[in-house]
């Protein structure tokens, strides 16, 4: 060793005062220099120094901060809430690229047949599965820390859907932007998207997420399949005034039955169902 660490930093450093990059600086050379790490030993009380070394460990296992929770954190979110959030397995890179991969293709494909119906038929489907897969081991790798996380389990559920929603219903509105012929109708996706998503929620407290949203899901292609309204340009009736307006009270109904069964979603982990099975 060509120089060793200032009497004064080896204080502070014991005291755990010493301020980075002098910090750093003091951490790599203790490592490696048995003189320092012995002169710290004999000129510190042995409590203060195993306190300090505590301090390190934890500070060097913290988990590291991305972007977007250090956004959310300084907005004012708690650090766990902020966590539970950015690590939503569905907000993940690859399943946005797939999602705007898949409305790229459809919204191409509306401009070569020249009809919105099958973009309005696919956009309300990706909130709701995007809500569907949020929840369980399977696919979220932080589902340990959220079933321990110290929320009610409807806040969990709450937290994880509005930033599914967030995300899934930018990504459908950018989508939206690219069908500008169709005004108002290309904006006809959003009341069925919230009210299938509401829907299969207000179903997951006794029937399990798996089972709840594959129901909704089959009972929505049913609906597109067999109502009809011959009369509109889009040829499904529920984008027209009437269809929109039950959208908007089943969402409503949802939301409300969602809330009553609130404590539901205590009475095991959000995620930890068996398929099919009661809360």
């Amino acid at each position: 060793m060509t120089w060793h660490v200032a009497e004064e930093d080896l204080r502070a450093y014991a005291q755990g005062t010493l301020a980075p990059p002098l910090l750093w600086s003091a951490d790599t050379h203790l490592t490696g220099c048995a003189q320092c790490r012995a002169r710290l030993a004999h000129s510190t009380d042995p409590v203060a120094l195993d306190a300090g070394w505590e301090r390190l460990d934890a500070e060097l296992d913290a988990p590291r901060q991305g972007l977007f929770e250090r956004l959310l954190v300084r907005l004012g979110v708690a650090d766990h809430t902020a966590r539970l959030l950015t690590a939503t397995p569905i907000l993940r890179r690859s399943w946005l690229l797939a999602v705007l991969l898949l409305l790229g293709t459809t919204v191409l494909a509306v401009h070569v047949v020249g009809r919105p119906a099958l973009f309005l038929a696919l956009a309300p489907l990706l909130p709701l599965a995007g809500v569907a897969l949020s929840f369980g081991p399977t696919l979220d790798p932080t589902y340990e820390m959220a079933v321990v996380a110290p929320l009610h389990g409807f806040r969990l559920l709450m937290i994880r859907t509005v930033a599914v929603l967030t995300a899934g219903l930018a990504l459908n509105g950018l989508a939206t932007l690219a069908l500008p012929g169709y005004g108002l109708l290309a904006l006809a996706w959003l009341l069925p998207a919230l009210a299938l998503t509401a829907t299969a929620l207000a179903l997951t407290s006794r029937l399990g997420p798996v089972l709840a949203h594959s129901l909704v899901t089959g009972g929505w292609l049913t609906l597109l399949l067999t109502a009809q309204a011959p009369d509109t340009s889009t040829a499904l009736s529920p984008f027209t005034t009437a269809g929109q307006s039950a959208a908007a009270a089943v969402a409503a109904l949802a939301a409300l039955l969602l809330y009553k069964a609130r404590d539901r979603f205590d009475a095991r982990p959000v995620g930890g169902f068996t398929d099919g099975g009661a809360l």
